[in-house]
Formats: C-alpha cells, sequence, structure tokens
C-alpha cells in the first residue's frame, strides 16, 4: 500500500481533505493533472460555516493574514442579506479561490505534503483492500481509499461510470475579474429596463495594493457558447449598457463564461472511492456555494476516512458522508435554481418573473425570513440528522456548535486536534468517556448549554438529554477498555 488515502484534484476540497487527513494521523497523497496551481480567481468568497471550519482548525487567522480580504454580505437571488449574527460571530469574507488554494498548499507542504503534479488519471481499479490508480507517465498508486475531488468533469467519476444526473446548461454569462472606476460594491446586483444586468463583488486588492472587483454581466444576447473569448470590448459594451458612463473599466484580468448547468451525482460514495466537490455537484456559482460546499464535503468526509483508516470507525460510519451531504448538496442546487429563475438570468423581463420577484423582495424584507435565507447561503441552514433527534428537545442537535466561551478557551480551539469533544461540566461522563480515549476529549465545563458531544467536525451529536454511551458507540465506534 502506497498511502492510505489517494486525493485526486488540488483545488480547495481536495486541499482541504488532505489537511484534514492529516490531522486525522493518515498518510494522504494529491494528485494532480495540472502542472501548476491556476493563477485565476474563479470563486470570490468564503461563507460563514466554512470561516468556522477553519477556525476550527486554527487556519482562519493566517488565511486572513496573506491579505486584504473584506468582510461581506451574501445574496439571494441579488437581495442583499444581513448578517445572521443570532446564530455564528464570523461573517462572510472576499477571500477569491486562487489565495485559498495557495494557502493551502503552503500550508500542506509545511507539514511534509507536497501536491504530486503532472499527474493525468487514466485508470482506476479497486477491490476488497485498496485502489488502483494508474497515472498516464505508466506510474501507479495503491491506497486504502481514494476521493475524487478533480472538479465538474471529473475523470474518476466518469472512470467509474457513475451516474451525473440534471439539467445540461441553457445560458452563459460572463463572469470576470477587474479594476473599474465609479461603481458602488454595495450596490451588488444592477438591471436595466431590456433586461441587460450586472453584479460586482469586492475581491480584496491586486499585488499593488489597487482594489479588484468580480463582474458579472447578462440579459439579452449576452449567452454565447462557453468557448468564446471575452474581449475588453464586451466589458466595456456591457458596463455602457447598464451603467451609461458611470462605470469605466480601468482593467480587465481575467474573464469567462460560464453555464447554468445543474447536476448531482447519484452515490457520493462508489465503495473505497468518494466523490466530493464538483466532481458530486455542479451549478451556477451564486455566493461561492460551489466551492463552500466542496470543502464542507471534506471536512466532513475526511475524519471519517481517518476513523476508517486508524480502524475505529463504527459500522456504516462511512456511509454517513453520502447520507449527510447529498441532501446538504440538493439543498444548494435547489437555492441556486430559485434563484437563477428570480434574478431573469436570460433578461427575458416576463412579467411573471418580475411579480414574483418584487413579492419576494418584500417579503426578503422581514427579519424571519432574512434570518432563514441568511442561515441558508453561509452554510449555517445544514442540519444533519441524529440518532434519538426525535426523543431530544436540545436546538443544537445536528447543527455546528456555538463558538462558546468557555472561560478562557473558546470551544473552537478544543477542536484543533480533529478530535470529539465532550463537554461536562458536572463531570457526570468521566468513566464513561474514558474508553474513547485519544477519540472524544472530555473537557469539564460547558458554560450554559449543559453537556455536549461534538463531532471532529464541529457538530453537536448529542445533547445530554439520554445515555451518552450510545452516542459515543455510534460517532467514535467501540471503547478501548
Amino acid at each position: 500500500m502506497d498511502t492510505d488515502v489517494l486525493v485526486v484534484g488540488a483545488g480547495p476540497t481536495g486541499m482541504t481533505l488532505a489537511n484534514e487527513l492529516l490531522t486525522a494521523g493518515v498518510s494522504t497523497v494529491v494528485v494532480d493533472r495540472l502542472s501548476r496551481r491556476s493563477a485565476l480567481s474563479k470563486a470570490g468568497g468564503v461563507q460563514s460555516r466554512t470561516l468556522e471550519m477553519l477556525d476550527q482548525r486554527g487556519l482562519l487567522e493566517p488565511l486572513l493574514a496573506t491579505g486584504d480580504h473584506p468582510v461581506t454580505t451574501g445574496h439571494f437571488a441579488g437581495v442583499p442579506l444581513p448578517h445572521p449574527s443570532d446564530r455564528h460571530r464570523l461573517p462572510w469574507r472576499s477571500v477569491p479561490q486562487v489565495v485559498i488554494e495557495g494557502f493551502f498548499e503552503d500550508h500542506l507542504a509545511a507539514l511534509g505534503l507536497h501536491i504530486r503534479r503532472d499527474h493525468e488519471l487514466i485508470g482506476l481499479a479497486q477491490d476488497g483492500t485498496g485502489v488502483t490508480a494508474t497515472f498516464a507517465d505508466g506510474t501507479s498508486l495503491r491506497s486504502r481509499y481514494l476521493v475524487a475531488a478533480d472538479g465538474g468533469h471529473s475523470t474518476v467519476r466518469s472512470l467509474l461510470r457513475a451516474a451525473f444526473p440534471g439539467e445540461p446548461g441553457t445560458l452563459t454569462i460572463i463572469a470576470a475579474d477587474v479594476r473599474l472606476d465609479g461603481a458602488d460594491p454595495s450596490a451588488s446586483h444592477t438591471w436595466n429596463e431590456d433586461g441587460h444586468w450586472a453584479a460586482v463583488f469586492p475581491l480584496g486588492t491586486d499585488a499593488q495594493g489597487r482594489p479588484l472587483r468580480r463582474l458579472v454581466l447578462g440579459g439579452p444576447g449576452m449567452s454565447l457558447p462557453r468557448e468564446t473569448p471575452v474581449t475588453e470590448d464586451d466589458i466595456r459594451d456591457g458596463l455602457k449598457t447598464v451603467f451609461g458612463s458611470r462605470v469605466q473599466l480601468l482593467e480587465l484580468c481575467y474573464a469567462r463564461r460560464i453555464t447554468n448547468a445543474s447536476r448531482q451525482a447519484e452515490q457520493y460514495r462508489h465503495g473505497r472511492v468518494f466523490l466530493a466537490g464538483d466532481a458530486a455537484h455542479v451549478h451556477l456559482p451564486l455566493g461561492a456555494q460551489g466551492m463552500n460546499t466542496g470543502m464542507q464535503d471534506a471536512f466532513n468526509l475526511g475524519w471519517k476516512l481517518g476513523a476508517a483508516v486508524r480502524g475505529w470507525a463504527p459500522t456504516g460510519l462511512l456511509d454517513t458522508y453520502h447520507a449527510e451531504r447529498h441532501p446538504a448538496g440538493a439543498a444548494v442546487l435547489r437555492n441556486v435554481r430559485a434563484q437563477s429563475l428570480l434574478m431573469d438570468w436570460a433578461g427575458t423581463r416576463d412579467p411573471d418573473v418580475l411579480a414574483a420577484r418584487e413579492i419576494f423582495t418584500d417579503l426578503a424584507q422581514l427579519p424571519d425570513v432574512q434570518s432563514h435565507l441568511a442561515n441558508l447561503m453561509s452554510g449555517m441552514a445544514v442540519r444533519y440528522p441524529m440518532p434519538g433527534a426525535a426523543a431530544s428537545s436540545d436546538p443544537l442537535l445536528g447543527l455546528p456548535v456555538p463558538d462558546l466561551d468557555l472561560g478562557g478557551v473558546r470551544m473552537h480551539e478544543l477542536l484543533r486536534a480533529g478530535r470529539g469533544v465532550l463537554l461536562d461540566p458536572e463531570d457526570a461522563y468521566a468513566s464513561v468517556a474514558a474508553g474513547f480515549s485519544g477519540r472524544v476529549d472530555r473537557v469539564g465545563r460547558g458554560g450554559a448549554t449543559g453537556p455536549l458531544l461534538v463531532r471532529p467536525d464541529g457538530y453537536v451529536c448529542w445533547a445530554g438529554s439520554a445515555w451518552l454511551g450510545p452516542a459515543l458507540r455510534e460517532w467514535f465506534g467501540e471503547p478501548s477498555v
């Protein structure tokens, strides 16, 4: 066996997973077909839930220290959403995907894991003990498990012949990284009367400290074949159509056409092979949900693979990856389709669509609706099904644990070792937790929440309303003593 886990694809999903596997003490190899990391910014923002996950591993502050990454807000169908401070303390940040990839590659290298580039996968075979991957240069690697994080055109998914149903792209829009003069990034989406529209978001600054913007353009006549190059004239014409002379292009850094294709793999697990990120789900990139959902896939899967490799995973633990993340991915595809309809991407100015949007915009001013939509777009709405939830009245069960102040230490800091955490404020569970030493850290404090059991990925899996033993066995296997 060459390695415990082979990760195919060195994007945010693959490198997040690699970090989780290293945290779990699992040998890992990451391969990528590209000879060098992409310089394209791609996704432009990091959701609150992803920020929490990074904080739980001690990576958030180092990431934010890499440059100017301003606080921003989310939106739903172009309607700005406030930060839902009742659920969490970390607002959206503008951190482009290219920055995240560079940060993770440097971080993994410091831990001794170097991306193996120029590795084009051409063959895959699995048996009862492992997976053999074959590459175009004639080499091969043998691993216990393999994870496909190789994008929407996943080679792994194709080799598996895995079903990837959904809707093909019916239109394209332009996405570009630009420097602008006169743009107001606080007004993220702007439409004109004939259906042309533009969206502008902050992307931090370039190497010279100058503000960068993500510009998205669409409307009548804008949908061209995906391979059609985007020119400076296309950008200037699009800006003039929507903004007149109020906004001028100073510099076009890069541009591409993106489609509204929407697909999701039927199964995220195929024996010893797992699909994650865009290899498992693709959709129009609204709110950077593709990158963030992929990173959250990796956070869910990493500790479970670690448990399987180290021999303590309970029966069925690896199957919970599909059971938990497939519904989460389906929910993202659903909200993206709804937003695409309400935003009238094609610029039809259909009266029925406009009427629906007007009513939706009014509803989105209601605090409860704003909170629901903000949680949806920030990744905080994901609630995993937990055994015993029907008998429990605890509102935290299945949700991310709050970053509690526990008197000199915060909850996220307790999760940095990548183990489960048992908050035991009255020292009532010392004996039952003793058999899970090395998998669960018991902490004799818990504040006003009462006792809680938190998985390594930060989700509450037990909340003190029943006997603790079954929950420990459900997620952490059989006790060692």
